[in-house]
């Protein structure tokens, strides 16, 4: 049962299961990979339902118990699912709720493994998927076919941070009796609750900001106790995608933090994205938190505040981003987000490698963007950083045209 409404009082107590024999204050770690039955009889209740109880870890563990009950309660929902990675709790949530002859929307832009599952793999077992710039919903009614069961996005949009408007896609998804399923790996529950606005599943890269420490890789679904109790017993259960015990509680350590490390990671991107866009070496940043942003507007509506990922673009070519990334000291180059650290990475290279050039271009990812993680250092040295390296790329840029 959730004790308060206040996420920062959820993120460290929802979902806890009382060590009753030995009164641990920390979640203890169940590092088993079976449990002991009393008796044969007591062994076939449980697989037969009529007994609650663990049985194996892949079916179900107290640590991942509670994780995933805390993670649904900070998202508003009922329960939840933990997987093996962030792909795993994309493609359970996809692979439970679809099958051969089904159709599926996503939007345009996507992180570049969950395209390569929606539009290579899915096609593999007959399921069709169409990509649709979602800031227009009515694209999405557009693409809408009898056999369509699923719209699936994210926002913001991985790489190009494009904010969609969950209501709108609520409520297309209610009035044609479809699933919506949203990726809120980038703002967490603490910035945004897709179920408020009536989104039906949310999955998450637990391994970013929910972790927060970059030691884990893991995947979190939310949704109803029927959806949930569907994915854990058909597609997560047969295919395998569970969490460890052990990175559960590696998680359910760093949930602990996350409201205190949002608004870190939300401030320090506020102070950069403003630097940034104030600088003549960068041609345009992507980020909602910035008056000029289309995605602005959902700023205290949608959304608290605008996340700690930036998108921009140089005023430079592509070899000479590669050399603006290779000058920067404080930033790791590394492809992952929500970690204490800041990163960059280039997504058409890297994240978004799955795309063909002409589907990069279609989804508004141009070969000139450049994506950082903004990190809980201190904001001036983050920003000195970014200084020195534009610096040094003006330089180069000058010493070439000479």
């Amino acid at each position: 049962m959730t004790i308060s409404k206040h996420i920062e009082t959820q993120a460290i107590h929802a979902g806890r299961i009382n060590d009753e024999q030995f009164g641990s204050l920390a979640t203890p770690l169940y590092q088993t990979s079976t449990f002991i039955f009393d008796n044969a009889e007591q062994g076939a209740r449980r697989f037969a339902g009529e007994e609650a109880g663990y049985i194996y870890s892949r079916l179900g563990n107290p640590t991942t118990r509670q994780l995933e009950m805390r993670v649904a309660a900070m998202e508003g929902m009922a329960d939840g699912a933990a997987t093996a990675t962030g792909m795993g709790a994309v493609s359970a949530a996809l692979l439970a709720n679809l099958q051969c002859g089904d159709h599926i929307i996503s939007s345009n832009a996507v992180y570049g493994c969950s395209y390569a599952l929606i539009s290579h793999m899915l096609k593999k077992f007959g399921i069709q998927a169409t990509f649709v710039d979602m800031s227009k919903p009515e694209l999405i009614e557009q693409a809408i076919q009898d056999n369509t069961k699923v719209i699936f996005c994210e926002t913001p949009i991985n790489p190009n941070l494009v904010v969609i408007d969950l209501t709108a896609i609520a409520q297309i998804a209610k009035k044609h009796q479809l699933l919506s399923i949203v990726d809120n790996t980038f703002l967490t529950p603490v910035l945004q609750q897709p179920a408020k606005f009536g989104i039906d599943l949310i999955v998450h890269s637990a391994t970013k900001y929910l972790n927060g420490h970059g030691d884990v890789v893991a995947g979190i679904i939310c949704g109803s106790e029927e959806m949930i109790s569907h994915i854990k017993n058909t597609a997560l259960k047969d295919i395998g995608a569970t969490i460890s015990p052990h990175d559960a509680w590696l998680i359910l350590r760093g949930l602990k933090t996350l409201p205190i490390r949002m608004e870190r990671h939300c401030s320090n991107a506020q102070k950069v994205a403003e630097f940034l866009e104030k600088h003549d070496e960068v041609r345009q940043v992507y980020y909602p938190g910035l008056a000029s942003h289309s995605g602005h507007k959902f700023i205290g509506k949608q959304m608290s505040a605008a996340g700690g990922v930036i998108a921009f673009e140089l005023e430079a070519k592509l070899n000479e981003g590669a050399f603006f990334i290779n000058q920067l000291k404080l930033f790791s180059i590394a492809v992952s987000l929500g970690d204490a650290e800041s990163l960059v990475q280039h997504p058409a290279s890297m994240t978004h490698s799955p795309y063909s050039q002409e589907e990069r271009l279609a989804a508004g990812i141009s070969d000139s963007l450049i994506r950082i993680s903004v990190g809980l250092e201190n904001s001036d040295d983050i920003i000195a950083d970014l200084k020195q390296s534009l610096a040094q790329l003006s330089k180069r840029k000058k010493i070439k045209a000479a």
